[in-house]
């Protein structure tokens, strides 16, 4: 490679077309001798980084974020990432999508077109609804999270929108973006979105329990209870009843280094928590821990079974009411904790710069 090409790569994720390529000095039987010795490798026709970089990126969000951004440079019409191609590098937390595509979306009437795993989608988008990030214009954060709620139904969207408003969107820009959409394919279910969505829960794994606690029939859950004693304060995911329930997701016990963002030992972790527990249940308050297989997957149903049967047994032991709680609920609100942001390194940019 020579320095022209090299200076192109690094305003575009570590990727050159082809014709970029000739265009910065480099040959054709250059570039395919590249090809074919394994130096570089084709992320889509026509479009290409080096092995080593491509190789490197071994997240879920890297890979789509360089297959969308490939994607991007294949496509000449005005156009922008949406949906889950702009919730990536938006470091919107999302559910994955059960086929993985390039979401790009063109000024234009309303619809969709689906062509070599790109999903073009024509819909009038103002300027207030759009950003930047790492050079590439992309749909913000409302309008991404309500897109994803239109293409994927009202979990996928319940998710995306309990991250959105976690990040700081308000349910008044959410509605705003949401007034736009009134007569958009698959719109109906963005006010269902809207109205169950909060953003007290801490992540993915609280939206998807939040929705299964309510999913029991005997109301909708108190998110983040909180109990105060004894020069101590804790707070709960969720409250139904007089059932506590914790969502108990993996990053808990391993250290940023793994993925996670414990500060101490895992033994140390899991003694913290035994401790906290202990605190709540001597509220004479059920305690029901549970884990992603229990929320999301084929074990849904048996995890469901499980919440009720802890639920209905809490209910005979201890009854539904609170009022005895009162004198122990924080005054203050829940302080917020510290967003973790996602495992991965925006765009694998230093990776490839390195």
């Amino acid at each position: 490679m020579n320095s022209r090409v090299i200076a192109v790569m690094s305003t575009q994720w570590g990727l050159v077309t082809r014709a970029q390529a000739i265009s910065a000095g480099m040959s054709r039987e250059q570039i395919d001798r590249l090809v074919r010795t394994g130096t570089w490798v084709a992320v889509r026709r026509g479009v290409y980084g080096e092995r080593a970089y491509v190789d490197s990126l071994t997240t879920h969000a890297e890979q789509r974020m360089l297959a969308d951004r490939a994607a991007s440079l294949r496509v000449r019409d005005p156009h922008l990432l949406s949906h889950h191609s702009a919730a990536y590098p938006l470091e919107l937390p999302v559910l994955r999508e059960p086929e993985p595509t390039s979401h790009l979306t063109h000024p234009g009437l309303v619809g969709t077109h689906r062509r070599h795993g790109i999903a073009h989608h024509l819909a009038p988008y103002p300027p207030e609804q759009t950003c930047r990030v790492g050079g590439m214009p992309m749909l913000g954060l409302a309008r991404t999270a309500l897109d994803i709620a239109r293409e994927h139904g009202y979990l996928h969207g319940l998710v995306a929108v309990d991250s959105a408003m976690r990040m700081g969107v308000t349910r008044t820009e959410l509605l705003a973006v949401a007034r736009q959409m009134y007569c958009w394919p698959h719109s109906t279910v963005i006010a269902d979105v809207i109205a169950s969505a909060s953003p007290d829960t801490d992540s993915i794994g609280e939206t998807l329990l939040r929705d299964l606690v309510e999913s029991l029939g005997f109301g909708v859950p108190e998110v983040q209870f909180g109990l105060t004693a004894d020069g101590r304060t804790v707070w709960c995911d969720l409250r139904l009843g007089r059932q506590i329930y914790e969502f108990d997701g993996k990053v808990k016990i391993l250290a940023p280094v793994e993925g996670g963002y414990a500060e101490r030992p895992p033994t140390e972790v899991l003694w913290s928590e035994k401790g906290r527990q202990d605190f709540v249940t001597g509220f004479k308050l059920g305690v029901c821990r549970v884990a992603w297989a229990d929320v999301w997957g084929p074990g849904v149903e048996q995890g469901r079974s499980r919440m009720l049967r802890e639920y209905l047994a809490t209910c005979e032991r201890f009854g539904t009411g609170v009022a005895d709680l009162a004198p122990y609920r924080p005054r203050g609100p829940r302080p917020r904790p510290r967003l973790h942001r996602p495992g991965y390194r925006l765009m694998g940019w230093d990776r490839w710069a390195a």
